[in-house]
């Protein structure tokens, strides 16, 4: 039995091609889960040819968990490495199981791709059995702004590919089992002054909101963004939200308070879809 599940990558990233699940003839000669094409096109569009969730026997897919759970966040040059646990079932065992990561509407028009490195080798998943039946398998995957993250359009939701094959060459295909989030990675900046200031005197609190351009792989103003300003008393552990003001054009922002008391002045984003939240580190004002 042979299942093609072509899955040709835009900018430079591995392309899923030819999945092999052969069933298995002897104990020694063990079926092998894919192979891997090079694609090292930056600009031509995705083509794909996967097919819909199939399988044969009774091979389960019983849980994928992405980066622990959390968001991929990368941003304009270093390469962000996360982990994706597949856990299978077959009543024969299992023998690999492993994911990749697709952008866009549906496999035939996907417009980026992050798979295994090690999907040329014959066991993809580096495999742990629970019991006779079941495994969880681990891959480690690559979001690199250089390659296969190439541009904002990227940013947001993905689709998680799952397959599994058992020792018996049953097999289990998932095309979105579930979505896991890649955003551009935040910045946050604040500056307080005048340091020190009189008591009930104007403070003035600036700073900047910017986010990964992976287009050009640099920091650009988040603009038009809902941003709090928060105070933290000098002897406390707790922000407290004084006002929400919004980002600029440039992603600049600018607001005034009174002093009060010593503490420390931070912004705050919430995040978006695309862009994580992240707290500036708080800049503490001396009140005299």
């Amino acid at each position: 039995m042979r299942i093609r599940a072509t899955v040709a990558a835009v900018t430079g990233a591995l392309a899923l091609s030819a999945l092999a699940v052969p069933a298995a003839q002897a104990d020694d000669h063990m079926p092998n889960l894919a192979s891997l094409v090079p694609s090292t096109s930056k600009a031509t569009p995705f083509a794909a040819a996967a097919p819909a969730d199939e399988g044969m026997g009774d091979t389960k897919i019983t849980g994928v968990t992405v980066n622990g759970g959390k968001n991929i966040v990368v941003g304009t040059t270093a390469m962000k490495s996360f982990t994706v646990s597949v856990t299978a079932t077959d009543p024969e065992g299992i023998y690999d199981a492993y994911p990749v990561l697709w952008h866009g509407t549906d496999p035939d028009n996907a417009d980026g791709a992050i798979v295994p490195e090690s999907l040329d080798q014959e066991m993809v998943g580096d495999c742990t059995h629970s019991s006779a039946t079941t495994a969880t398998c681990k891959v480690t995957l690559i979001a690199d702004p250089s390659t296969n993250i190439y541009s904002n359009i990227l940013a947001g939701t993905w689709k998680v590919w799952v397959g599994a094959i058992g020792n018996d060459g049953d097999y289990v295909i998932r095309d979105a089992y579930k979505t896991a989030k890649v955003q551009r990675a935040s910045k946050l900046t604040v500056n307080a002054s005048p340091e020190p200031v009189v008591k009930g005197k104007t403070i003035t609190v600036t700073g900047k909101l910017s986010r990964a351009n992976w287009d050009d792989h640099k920091y650009h103003g988040y603009t038009n963004q809902p941003v709090k300003l928060q105070f933290r008393k000098k002897g406390s552990d707790t922000y407290t939200t004084l006002k929400t003001i919004t980002s600029n054009s440039t992603g600049e922002l600018k607001t005034t308070v009174k002093a009060s008391t010593d503490g420390y002045f931070r912004y705050s984003f919430a995040g978006t879809t695309t862009t994580p939240a992240v707290n500036a580190t708080g800049d503490f004002v001396d009140v005299r």
